[in-house]
């Protein structure tokens, strides 16, 4: 078995699709606060 050396693995996609669910989870999270004001300002 080889030794294993801390770094040397390419995470590039993990990266890239990391950030996109981070940028998603923004997301959902500000039309989630949109939907709410409107209901409150419409008081529904």
């Amino acid at each position: 078995m080889s030794e294993h050396e801390h770094g040397s693995m390419n995470i590039e996609v993990q990266e890239k699709a990391f950030a996109g669910f981070i940028n998603a989870s923004t997301w959902v999270a500000a039309g989630s606060i949109i939907v709410l004001i409107i209901l409150a300002l419409f008081r529904s």
